[in-house]
């Protein structure tokens, strides 16, 4: 039975629905990233099993135990929440220590903890001084430590870096990953932000209007989407989609058909759906297209925009009658706004949705 166990879970706020029979299984000491879109559940999701809303049916089962009866104090877990939530009069000891205390621990076994926690978190310096003393980062370590200090079954983490700004969020991302390596712990953790997932997530649970839409590894979920929403929403640029009709079928793949007569081949297999004339979706990753080189297939493109990042450089087309796509080029390519120039496509590099979104799937690599 997976440490973590959460059978047909639904929640609905009067008669409207918001989680819709959610099956989940997260391993022990396994870091789980719960993704998606603002208003796709994630965040309700971790409070029903934080036990901070009702469960409306289903059970969620943590080491073995059913839980969802049981208040949160009740369940062996802790919540870092995205605001810190620090108490503004206490030290920093004091609010590492505070829920140790309300639970009657013994002086010397908190003081412990907390210099434990302290040391991990590399804050030790800082256990003396109030929250208005603090940077974002230290606040939000001051928040992590207060959760290690109850030596919780499972952590629980809310959206903890949207607060931060980008370069602190990356710091704080490699210390969370360094955290979960040193405390052996579960871990799951609620994001908007895709980059976090898939840089941080042993597992990640794609969510899409209170339906899980994938569970994977990052890169299983990357290489191989189940779904247009899930292609589209993990990678960073995300995938470019092109409409288009399937032009013929073979043991080799299947031929597209794109506006402007353009045909391009993607090495995936047909299945019952697929049919000549079917309509259907190509999906291209920014960084599997090739400017101004050969591939199985070449589009033509005019670029509208160049946007130059040192060792990258992004290029914004318009193709195919008006489409648009993004292309990841060298840093230092030879290209302006306005030049027309050939995209090379790799067919085994190259993705199919039926019209119903739906993925064909891939031959191995």
């Amino acid at each position: 039975m997976a440490y973590v166990q959460i059978q047909s879970l639904v929640k609905a706020f009067g008669e409207t629905e918001i989680i819709h029979g959610v099956d989940l299984e997260i391993e022990k000491q396994e870091f789980t990233v719960f993704v998606g879109p603002s208003g796709c559940g994630k965040t309700t999701l971790l409070r029903l099993i934080a036990g901070l809303e009702e469960v409306s049916a289903g059970t969620i089962h943590i080491g073995g135990e059913r839980v969802d009866h049981l208040p949160p104090a009740e369940r062996g877990l802790a919540m870092v929440f995205q605001n810190y939530a620090l108490y503004p009069h206490m030290s920093v000891f004091e609010d590492m220590a505070f829920g140790l205390r309300i639970s009657r621990v013994d002086k010397a076994q908190i003081r412990r903890r907390v210099q434990e926690a302290a040391e991990i978190l590399q804050i030790t310096e800082l256990l003396e001084r109030k929250p208005r003393a603090l940077s974002g980062g230290q606040r939000q370590r001051v928040a992590i430590g207060r959760a290690i200090v109850r030596q919780p079954k499972v952590f629980l983490f809310d959206e903890p870096l949207s607060n931060l700004d980008a370069k602190l969020r990356v710091q704080m991302r490699v210390e969370l990953i360094r955290l979960h390596q040193a405390l052996k712990a579960t871990m799951i953790y609620v994001t908007h932000d895709q980059v976090e997932a898939m840089t941080m997530a042993d597992k990640i649970v794609v969510l899409n209007k209170g339906h899980v839409e994938q569970v994977g590894r990052p890169l299983d979920l990357y290489h191989h989407p189940r779904n247009l929403f899930v292609a589209g929403f993990i990678g960073s640029p995300s995938m470019n989609f092109l409409p288009g009709q399937i032009a013929g079928l073979s043991e080799t793949g299947v031929e597209v058909a794109l506006g402007g007569g353009q045909k391009t081949l993607v090495r995936c297999k047909p299945d019952a759906r697929a049919a000549k004339g079917a309509a259907v979706t190509l999906g291209l990753r920014p960084e599997d297209l090739k400017p101004n080189a050969p591939g199985d297939s070449t589009l033509a493109g005019k670029v509208r925009m160049v946007e130059r990042l040192g060792g990258d450089t992004y290029l914004y087309l318009s193709a195919l009658e008006g489409a648009d796509i993004t292309v990841h080029a060298p840093g230092d390519i030879v290209v302006s706004a306005g030049d027309q120039i050939p995209i090379g496509v790799s067919a085994a590099k190259a993705y199919l949705f039926h019209e119903s979104g739906e993925a064909f799937a891939r031959f191995p690599a």
